[in-house]
């Protein structure tokens, strides 16, 4: 069976070698590489430009942005025949194409983002390790972490003031050095399908920047809603632990949800929605004036097959609205997070009318062809590349972040950043 042909459904005349060839794991790619940045420009809100407001939230993105990085790859992976010879752009990166880039990018951006988190939790580092280090019955796992801790400090144990204030230098240098990094990581993804000439819904020189604001946008929302989520599931669950056990000791790390810090955030959200919205509006407008010569096509596809998902789902509902709900007076946390939700849905069908759409057309512009995702893994391809594939996708960087707020706590910080 030819790739594609397991999820392509065709329509009057197409070539016979004409498929669905990028399914919803290339759709996932640029998801989730533009939600790397967009949690990365909020934390640069705080690291940067000295938004207070923002400093829980900047340490909780700044981490989940690091969960979500080694996911980025994910989509590529899954999708390729033989995946293991994906390392091979890690390990010979060049800039002879846009893909080839990538390594040099990734890797760059994988580095500024561990240095950060680095002089960011370099106390608690510390601290830790002193800790379990005094213990005297300790068990192995406390041997365990003492033995990370003590090599994740690298031998700098000063926490004096002034050493720490030199930290927050560090902090603020690599995070304004990370934000064009991060903008370049996803914007060569626009630029890999603003590059393709043989594909007329593609080919724009705005489709860089179009996924570049949309990429913000979905991280900041991203992280609104996975940081209400969380910070309601600790309450809930030191609750239930009091309710339990009313003598254990309190945990002063637990508290609502800072509705100030969710309208700040919420406000720059709202600006860059605005501006991901006026950029694509800008480039259809500009699409329909000059009449290029697969106009013809373009406008069935946009106006007429895809008129659902590209107006009433990708602008409707993930747009519109939630730029509604955000402006309305008196917001409050669970709008936000119904917002910043539909947002997160209104990005994803962006890139899945890019992606699916830019193929849905047949290179005879007299044929078209129609997507249907593989539900049940009946082949290997459906597995990874169907429902099972996309589900790994979105559960793996949570699963990290989990991981990684063992070591680096987003909630109850000892340190001074």
């Amino acid at each position: 069976m030819v790739h594609g042909e397991l999820w392509t459904i065709k329509e009057f005349f197409t070539y016979p070698n004409e498929y669905i060839y990028w399914p919803i794991t290339i759709v996932m790619y640029p998801f989730v590489t533009g939600l790397v940045a967009g949690a990365f420009v909020l934390s640069s809100l705080y690291h940067v430009f000295g938004v207070k407001q923002l400093k829980d939230i900047a340490r909780f993105s700044l981490v989940f942005s690091f969960a979500l990085l080694p996911v980025a790859m994910m989509p590529l992976l899954l999708h390729l025949s033989q995946p293991f010879r994906g390392i091979e752009v890690m390990l010979t990166p060049h800039f002879t194409s846009a893909i080839a880039a990538f390594g040099v990018v990734f890797s760059t951006y994988g580095m500024i983002v561990a240095s950060e988190l680095w002089f960011v939790y370099r106390k608690h580092f510390v601290l830790k390790s002193l800790e379990l280090k005094e213990k005297t019955n300790r068990s192995g796992l406390d041997s365990i972490f003492y033995l990370l801790f003590s090599a994740l400090t690298l031998g700098a144990y000063d926490i004096s003031e002034h050493a720490l204030e030199k930290d927050e230098k560090a902090v603020g240098k690599l995070a304004a050095i990370g934000i064009p990094v991060a903008c370049f990581l996803h914007g060569y993804v626009g630029f890999i399908f603003g590059s393709v000439k043989s594909n007329a819904l593609w080919t724009t020189p705005l489709m860089p920047v179009i996924f570049l604001c949309s990429a913000v946008v979905s991280g900041v929302a991203l992280c609104i809603v996975t940081y209400v989520i969380t910070v309601g599931l600790r309450k809930l669950l030191y609750i239930r632990k009091r309710t339990q056990h009313p003598d254990s000791p309190t945990d002063e790390s637990v508290k609502d949800v800072d509705l100030s810090e969710i309208k700040i955030t919420t406000k720059y959200l709202v600006m860059f929605l605005i501006l991901a919205f006026t950029l694509e509006f800008i480039d259809l407008i500009f699409r329909v004036y000059t009449g290029i010569k697969s106009w013809d096509i373009l406008q069935v596809v946009i106006f007429k097959r895809d008129f659902v998902k590209v107006f009433i789902l990708q602008y409707g509902i993930g747009n519109i609205l939630p730029f509604i709900l955000l402006l309305l007076p008196g917001l409050t946390v669970k709008r936000a997070l119904l917002a910043s939700a539909l947002v997160l849905y209104g990005v994803f069908m962006m890139r899945w009318n890019v992606v699916i759409g830019g193929q849905a057309f047949s290179s005879s512009f007299s044929g078209f062809m129609e997507y249907h995702m593989p539900i049940l893994p009946v082949s290997l391809d459906a597995l990874k590349e169907g429902l099972i594939g996309t589900i790994a996708v979105i559960v793996t960087p949570y699963v990290l972040f989990f991981g990684l707020n063992k070591i680096m706590p987003v909630f109850g910080q000892t340190d001074s950043h």
